[in-house]
Protein backbone atom coordinates (compact mmCIF):
# COMPACT_ATOMS: atom_id res chain seq x y z
CA UNK A 1 0.00 0.00 0.00
CA UNK A 2 1.15 3.71 -1.05
CA UNK A 3 0.17 6.32 1.46
CA UNK A 4 1.34 9.99 1.16
CA UNK A 5 0.51 12.66 4.18
CA UNK A 6 2.76 16.35 4.31
CA UNK A 7 3.77 15.77 7.75
CA UNK A 8 5.75 12.71 6.88
CA UNK A 9 8.55 14.53 4.64
CA UNK A 10 10.90 14.71 7.55
CA UNK A 11 13.80 16.19 6.75
CA UNK A 12 16.81 13.58 5.87
CA UNK A 13 19.79 13.32 8.24
CA UNK A 14 23.01 13.03 6.31
CA UNK A 15 22.41 9.19 6.81
CA UNK A 16 18.95 8.38 7.55
CA UNK A 17 16.03 8.91 6.07
CA UNK A 18 12.43 8.40 7.26
CA UNK A 19 9.25 7.82 5.31
CA UNK A 20 6.35 5.43 4.85
CA UNK A 21 6.96 2.53 2.59
CA UNK A 22 5.54 3.52 -1.01
CA UNK A 23 5.55 0.11 -2.45
CA UNK A 24 5.69 -4.04 -2.10
CA UNK A 25 9.68 -4.00 -2.71
CA UNK A 26 10.28 -1.60 0.54
CA UNK A 27 7.62 -3.46 2.57
CA UNK A 28 9.50 -6.75 1.48
CA UNK A 29 13.56 -5.07 2.17
CA UNK A 30 11.41 -4.22 5.81
CA UNK A 31 10.17 -7.92 6.12
CA UNK A 32 13.60 -9.25 5.13
CA UNK A 33 15.29 -6.74 8.36
CA UNK A 34 12.46 -8.16 10.72
CA UNK A 35 13.73 -11.79 9.70
CA UNK A 36 17.55 -10.66 10.20
CA UNK A 37 16.85 -8.87 13.52
CA UNK A 38 14.10 -11.33 15.40
CA UNK A 39 15.17 -14.70 13.93
CA UNK A 40 18.99 -14.81 13.13
CA UNK A 41 20.04 -12.14 15.75
CA UNK A 42 17.62 -12.71 18.77
CA UNK A 43 16.81 -16.31 18.22
CA UNK A 44 13.37 -16.58 17.35
CA UNK A 45 11.88 -19.44 15.73
CA UNK A 46 10.82 -19.33 12.29
CA UNK A 47 8.45 -21.19 10.60
CA UNK A 48 9.13 -23.63 7.11
CA UNK A 49 7.86 -20.81 4.96
CA UNK A 50 9.65 -17.89 6.89
CA UNK A 51 12.95 -19.94 6.69
CA UNK A 52 12.13 -20.49 3.26
CA UNK A 53 11.90 -16.95 1.97
CA UNK A 54 13.84 -15.03 4.45
CA UNK A 55 11.15 -12.35 5.71
CA UNK A 56 9.07 -12.12 8.67
CA UNK A 57 5.49 -11.67 7.25
CA UNK A 58 1.68 -12.06 8.21
CA UNK A 59 -2.00 -11.05 7.29
CA UNK A 60 -1.06 -7.50 9.16
CA UNK A 61 1.24 -6.37 6.42
CA UNK A 62 -1.49 -5.65 3.94
CA UNK A 63 -2.98 -3.76 5.86
CA UNK A 64 -0.75 -1.84 8.31
CA UNK A 65 1.46 1.43 7.42
CA UNK A 66 5.00 0.63 7.44
CA UNK A 67 7.39 3.19 8.85
CA UNK A 68 10.88 2.98 7.31
CA UNK A 69 14.59 4.57 7.69
CA UNK A 70 16.54 4.12 5.11
CA UNK A 71 20.38 4.80 4.86
CA UNK A 72 22.52 4.85 1.24
CA UNK A 73 18.95 3.19 0.11
CA UNK A 74 18.94 0.48 2.15
CA UNK A 75 16.22 -0.42 4.89
CA UNK A 76 17.70 -0.25 8.12
CA UNK A 77 14.72 0.68 10.59
CA UNK A 78 11.05 0.16 10.37
CA UNK A 79 7.96 0.30 12.79
CA UNK A 80 4.55 -1.45 11.95
CA UNK A 81 1.94 1.09 12.88
CA UNK A 82 -1.57 -0.54 12.44
CA UNK A 83 -4.64 1.84 13.14
CA UNK A 84 -8.26 0.65 14.07
CA UNK A 85 -9.37 0.53 10.37
CA UNK A 86 -6.71 -1.63 9.44
CA UNK A 87 -7.34 -3.97 12.22
CA UNK A 88 -10.86 -4.64 11.97
CA UNK A 89 -9.78 -5.41 8.19
CA UNK A 90 -8.09 -8.63 9.38
CA UNK A 91 -9.95 -9.67 12.63
CA UNK A 92 -8.78 -7.13 15.17
CA UNK A 93 -5.48 -6.08 16.48
CA UNK A 94 -2.62 -8.19 16.41
CA UNK A 95 -2.29 -8.05 20.67
CA UNK A 96 -5.84 -9.34 21.05
CA UNK A 97 -3.60 -12.79 20.86
CA UNK A 98 -2.40 -12.40 24.01
CA UNK A 99 -3.61 -9.44 25.88
CA UNK A 100 -7.38 -8.12 27.16
CA UNK A 101 -7.34 -5.10 25.53
CA UNK A 102 -10.84 -4.46 25.36
CA UNK A 103 -10.62 -0.85 27.69
CA UNK A 104 -9.04 0.19 24.72
CA UNK A 105 -10.79 -1.14 22.16
CA UNK A 106 -13.47 0.78 23.71
CA UNK A 107 -11.47 4.10 24.31
CA UNK A 108 -13.21 7.10 22.34
CA UNK A 109 -10.44 8.45 20.44
CA UNK A 110 -7.77 7.58 17.56
CA UNK A 111 -5.89 4.31 18.61
CA UNK A 112 -2.47 3.13 17.04
CA UNK A 113 -1.04 -0.17 17.47
CA UNK A 114 2.89 -0.18 17.40
CA UNK A 115 4.35 -3.43 16.13
CA UNK A 116 7.47 -5.16 14.55
CA UNK A 117 10.02 -2.38 16.10
CA UNK A 118 13.38 -3.19 15.01
CA UNK A 119 16.70 -1.68 13.70
CA UNK A 120 19.54 -2.85 12.08
CA UNK A 121 22.41 -3.64 14.42
CA UNK A 122 25.36 -1.66 12.79
CA UNK A 123 22.49 1.64 12.74
CA UNK A 124 21.33 1.81 16.11
CA UNK A 125 23.80 4.14 17.98
CA UNK A 126 23.97 6.28 14.34
CA UNK A 127 20.45 8.11 14.58
CA UNK A 128 18.04 5.44 12.95
CA UNK A 129 15.95 4.96 16.16
CA UNK A 130 15.50 8.57 16.75
CA UNK A 131 14.58 9.28 13.43
CA UNK A 132 11.84 7.46 13.75
CA UNK A 133 10.45 8.20 16.59
CA UNK A 134 10.16 11.57 14.66
CA UNK A 135 8.66 9.74 11.89
CA UNK A 136 6.26 8.13 14.63
CA UNK A 137 5.56 11.65 16.12
CA UNK A 138 4.93 13.30 12.27
CA UNK A 139 2.43 10.41 11.88
CA UNK A 140 0.87 10.58 15.08
CA UNK A 141 -0.06 14.64 14.66
CA UNK A 142 -1.08 13.68 10.89
CA UNK A 143 -3.91 11.16 11.57
CA UNK A 144 -4.64 13.07 15.23
CA UNK A 145 -3.89 9.62 17.55
CA UNK A 146 -4.89 9.82 21.01
CA UNK A 147 -3.53 6.47 22.08
CA UNK A 148 -0.75 4.12 21.27
CA UNK A 149 -0.20 0.69 22.48
CA UNK A 150 1.73 -2.47 21.63
CA UNK A 151 3.94 -5.34 22.89
CA UNK A 152 7.35 -4.36 24.66
CA UNK A 153 9.34 -7.41 24.66
CA UNK A 154 12.06 -8.63 27.26
CA UNK A 155 14.67 -10.97 25.70
CA UNK A 156 14.16 -14.31 25.71
CA UNK A 157 11.66 -16.82 28.70
CA UNK A 158 13.59 -17.07 31.34
CA UNK A 159 11.37 -15.63 34.28
CA UNK A 160 13.86 -16.25 36.96
CA UNK A 161 15.79 -13.43 35.52
CA UNK A 162 12.62 -11.08 34.28
CA UNK A 163 11.32 -11.41 37.52
CA UNK A 164 12.65 -8.00 39.36
CA UNK A 165 11.88 -6.55 36.14
CA UNK A 166 8.13 -7.37 35.80
CA UNK A 167 7.81 -6.16 39.07
CA UNK A 168 9.43 -2.69 39.01
CA UNK A 169 6.80 -2.45 35.85
CA UNK A 170 3.95 -3.28 37.82
CA UNK A 171 5.02 -1.32 40.78
CA UNK A 172 6.36 1.86 39.20
CA UNK A 173 4.54 1.78 35.63
CA UNK A 174 0.88 0.50 35.76
CA UNK A 175 -1.64 1.56 33.94
CA UNK A 176 -4.32 3.50 34.90
CA UNK A 177 -7.59 1.98 35.34
CA UNK A 178 -9.34 3.31 32.26
CA UNK A 179 -6.45 1.85 30.62
CA UNK A 180 -6.28 -1.16 32.24
CA UNK A 181 -5.27 -4.67 30.10
CA UNK A 182 -4.82 -7.95 31.36
CA UNK A 183 -2.07 -10.59 29.70
CA UNK A 184 -4.91 -13.65 27.95
CA UNK A 185 -3.25 -16.01 26.47
CA UNK A 186 -2.59 -19.95 27.42
CA UNK A 187 1.62 -18.45 27.91
CA UNK A 188 -0.20 -15.83 30.20
CA UNK A 189 2.53 -14.41 33.68
CA UNK A 190 1.23 -13.70 36.55
CA UNK A 191 3.18 -10.67 37.84
CA UNK A 192 1.56 -10.39 41.34
CA UNK A 193 3.80 -12.42 43.49
CA UNK A 194 7.01 -11.34 42.31
CA UNK A 195 9.41 -8.92 43.75
CA UNK A 196 12.53 -6.35 42.70
CA UNK A 197 14.36 -8.84 45.24
CA UNK A 198 17.44 -5.88 46.31
CA UNK A 199 14.89 -3.04 45.44
CA UNK A 200 17.30 -1.38 43.54
CA UNK A 201 15.30 0.47 40.81
CA UNK A 202 17.98 2.39 39.32
CA UNK A 203 19.76 -0.69 38.30
CA UNK A 204 16.39 -3.08 36.98
CA UNK A 205 15.38 0.41 34.89
CA UNK A 206 18.66 0.36 33.01
CA UNK A 207 18.34 -3.49 32.27
CA UNK A 208 15.62 -2.80 30.60
CA UNK A 209 15.67 -3.12 26.75
CA UNK A 210 16.06 0.02 25.36
CA UNK A 211 12.85 0.44 22.93
CA UNK A 212 11.39 -0.31 26.33
CA UNK A 213 12.98 2.51 28.35
CA UNK A 214 12.45 4.82 25.63
CA UNK A 215 8.70 4.15 25.79
CA UNK A 216 8.54 4.52 30.01
CA UNK A 217 10.60 7.87 29.80
CA UNK A 218 8.16 9.59 27.13
CA UNK A 219 5.71 8.33 30.03
CA UNK A 220 4.32 4.92 28.84
CA UNK A 221 2.15 2.35 31.01
CA UNK A 222 2.68 -1.21 31.09
CA UNK A 223 -0.70 -3.59 31.70
CA UNK A 224 -1.48 -6.37 34.08
CA UNK A 225 0.50 -9.25 33.75
CA UNK A 226 3.06 -10.69 30.90
CA UNK A 227 3.21 -13.51 28.20
CA UNK A 228 5.50 -15.75 27.26
CA UNK A 229 6.41 -15.59 23.10
CA UNK A 230 8.12 -19.05 22.83
CA UNK A 231 7.40 -18.38 18.80
CA UNK A 232 9.71 -14.88 19.31
CA UNK A 233 11.96 -16.26 22.38
CA UNK A 234 10.46 -13.23 24.52
CA UNK A 235 8.13 -12.31 27.09
CA UNK A 236 6.25 -9.49 26.60
CA UNK A 237 4.44 -7.06 28.68
CA UNK A 238 1.81 -4.26 27.09
CA UNK A 239 2.59 -0.77 26.88
CA UNK A 240 0.25 2.14 26.59
CA UNK A 241 0.93 5.80 25.62
CA UNK A 242 -1.22 9.03 25.82
CA UNK A 243 0.13 10.81 22.55
CA UNK A 244 0.49 14.24 24.06
CA UNK A 245 3.67 13.68 25.73
CA UNK A 246 5.52 11.84 22.57
CA UNK A 247 4.10 13.58 19.93
CA UNK A 248 4.62 17.06 21.70
CA UNK A 249 8.53 16.02 22.28
CA UNK A 250 8.81 14.75 18.90
CA UNK A 251 6.97 17.24 16.88
CA UNK A 252 8.88 20.41 17.96
CA UNK A 253 11.69 18.89 17.29
CA UNK A 254 10.56 17.77 13.93
CA UNK A 255 9.00 21.48 13.08
CA UNK A 256 12.04 22.78 14.04
CA UNK A 257 14.16 20.35 11.46
CA UNK A 258 11.55 21.66 8.91
CA UNK A 259 12.10 25.59 9.60
CA UNK A 260 15.88 24.64 9.48
CA UNK A 261 15.87 22.94 5.42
Amino acid sequence: MTHQFSSMDLPATTEVEVRLARNGDEVAAAQRLRYRVFFDEMGAHPSPAALASGRDEDKYDAVCDHLLAFANGEVVGTYRLIRRAAAEAVGGFYTTDEFDISSLLSYPGNVLELGRSCVDANWRSRGAVQQLWQGLAAYLVEHRIDLLFGCASLPGTDLSQHGPQLAYLRDHHRAPAELHTRALSPWAVDTSAMTAQDGDQRRIFCALPPLLKGYLRAGAWVGEGAVIDPHFNTTDVLVVMDTAAISSRYQRRFESGRRAA
